[in-house]
């Protein structure tokens, strides 16, 4: 029996009805101000690996240590602990949210659906045991757990896919062959955007207009990290331009056309005709070594813009916006102090990773 009968992006028939803006903003901002503060994380650079799985079991990821503190330990219960909580929170918004705010972080939550998707595929990839895959998912989009495990467990990748025959994602899904993964997760990431846009674009609504230029900020900053990767590594092929997603806000298509056959000076050098220059000036140069600085001010950015945008707006989609990506910053700079301390690795090289 099919694991997913019937399953296609919404319409803006989903958007009908009663949106709760005044209510959803408020429950986001009290969800907010229980995130950990960023004097935590010095602290938690001081820890041992028991020390931070104790003080984060009496934070507000206590619910999730004690439930899979009998399953797991150490950095496996950390790691779990945190993806379930991102799944919980997610869920949470979209059980309190009605109308087209439910609508819109539906919308944005899809990202992590394209994500489970590709995880459950590399990990067929790979061989790797539904344990394993499980490791790795996030159910914090439209997807429900109890059908990405469903998926997990399937024997191949052929009978993942097939689940997916009724919806979007099969004209992409039905031409994988077992080599061309990064294609096809290529390909599944401009759908998402597409679908995103598809959603706020040509909408007089105030808040899908706010939406869409949240999105077109996310899609600079992600092709931004891209082309800073390609110059670094001295990839000047046009081909590349494949990588990219239509619709930044400041750096279009047409403008990367013109970037990607630059070397990487030159490419630096262009870079000062884009407000996101000012954010990362003063550590690019073209003798640098790693990339790590400049993605994580690209990143803080990212923040600090969403943020600033949610002042301005306070009843809008964007404070929404704001705290899922705050939220999933905390999660990620717990992981890097974890995986960084399991791996043994120096105060400073994990300190240069976190985004605070």
């Amino acid at each position: 029996m099919r694991l997913l009968q019937k399953f296609k992006r919404g319409s803006s028939s989903g958007s009908k009805g009663h949106s709760n803006y005044a209510y959803t903003v408020s429950r986001v901002r009290a969800m907010k101000s229980k995130l950990l503060p960023k004097e935590t994380y010095p602290r938690l650079m001081n820890m041992s690996i028991d020390e931070i799985t104790r003080f984060i079991g009496e934070s507000g990821y206590k619910e999730d240590v004690d439930e899979l503190a009998m399953i797991y330990e150490g950095v496996d219960l950390i790691e779990h602990s945190l993806n379930r909580n991102l799944s919980v929170t997610f869920r949470k918004l979209l059980n309190i949210s009605e109308g087209e705010v439910n609508f819109l972080i539906a919308e944005y939550l899809r990202e992590y659906d394209i994500w489970n998707i590709k995880t459950i595929l590399r990990g067929k990839y790979c061989r790797a045991s539904t344990e394993e895959i499980l490791e790795s998912l996030i159910a914090g989009g439209t997807l429900t757990y109890t059908f990405l495990s469903g998926l997990a467990s399937k024997g191949s990748y052929e009978d993942v896919i097939s689940e997916f025959e009724d919806t979007e994602y099969y004209p992409i899904l039905k031409n994988y062959n077992g080599t061309n993964l990064s294609d096809i997760e290529n390909q599944l990431d401009k759908l998402y955007y597409a679908g995103l846009f598809a959603v706020a674009g040509g909408s007089r609504s105030k808040d899908r207009k706010l939406f869409a230029k949240f999105i077109r900020i996310g899609i600079d900053i992600k092709n931004l990290m891209i082309l800073f990767r390609l110059k670094k590594a001295g990839i000047t092929d046009p081909q590349m331009m494949n990588l990219m997603i239509e619709g930044g806000l400041e750096i279009e298509l047409r403008d990367i056309q013109k970037l990607m056959p630059l070397s990487f000076e030159e490419f630096i050098k262009q870079l000062e005709n884009y407000s996101y220059w000012k954010e990362i000036s003063d550590i690019v140069n073209p003798g640098m070594q790693s990339l790590i600085d400049v993605e994580t001010r690209l990143k803080k950015y990212r923040l600090k813009s969403a943020s600033s945008f949610s002042h301005v707006y306070p009843l809008s989609i964007v404070p929404i916006m704001d705290y899922i990506l705050t939220k999933r910053n905390e999660v990620n700079n717990l992981r890097i102090i974890v995986r960084g301390k399991a791996s043994n690795l120096s105060d400073g090289v994990i300190r240069e990773q976190l985004v605070i």
